[in-house]
């Protein structure tokens, strides 16, 4: 939750009472002020939109929250050396300076907006979150809506469903980076769909409060 800010200035409390019958000094003050109500207010307003607030933040404020959650906002697909298409000879590759010829590049592949937003946000619950079941499922319904997380109850997998339909986008991120709150230790299995999930109303419980469910049909990351 971020915090309202006021960001408006009363630059008439700046005059002392021995000034109130200064016509010209009260003018004066009064265009400044009108000044700072446009573009003092605006600013800040436009600072927290653009930078300060992560659920709203330009590229450029993303660019800021990457550095100071120490988390790149880039994914790359690379070759690894056991399929590169390099060319030489025996088992290191070597030409005939003992090098080999091929392109240590990787392709970056360009994150959008929305992208970079989620990941950074999943950063930072990742960071101050406890790890326990209620505070997670929190944080994913102000995230992702329809989505909740149950435990498997053997310290194997914290279980993700997805209720609603992920866009291939958001489902990108979630299986490239490994950011999905847990308690530590524990690994992340994810449902994206509940067709074939058996239990009663909102959470497809069962008798004993449990989700009945395909084990199989879990996508461990």
């Amino acid at each position: 939750m971020i915090k309202e800010f006021d960001f408006s200035v009363d630059l008439l409390k700046v005059i002392l009472w021995q000034y109130n019958d200064a016509e010209k000094l009260q003018k004066l003050l009064e265009q400044k002020q009108q000044w700072f109500n446009v573009n003092q207010t605006s600013y800040w307003n436009n600072w927290v939109r653009d930078v300060f607030d992560l659920r709203t933040a330009n590229d450029f404020g993303l660019s800021v929250w990457s550095i100071i959650l120490n988390m790149p906002i880039i994914a790359e697909a690379g070759k690894s050396d056991s399929d590169a298409p390099a060319f030489g000879f025996e088992d290191n590759y070597q030409n005939f300076e003992n090098g080999n010829f091929f392109s240590l590049i990787s392709t970056q592949i360009k994150l959008t907006t929305k992208q970079k937003r989620l990941i950074l946000q999943l950063r930072y619950f990742q960071l101050v979150s406890n790890g326990t079941i209620p505070e997670i499922n929190q944080f994913l319904k102000s995230l992702f809506g329809e989505a909740y997380v149950f435990d498997s109850y053997d310290m194997n997998y914290a279980v993700y469903v997805f209720t609603d339909e992920v866009d291939s986008d958001i489902q990108f991120i979630i299986d490239q980076f490994d950011l999905l709150p847990r308690p530590a230790g524990v690994g992340t299995a994810i449902i994206y769909r509940r067709d074939d999930l058996f239990g009663f109303e909102d959470n497809y419980q069962n008798f004993e409060n449990g989700v009945l469910a395909d084990f199989n049909s879990f996508k461990p990351i």
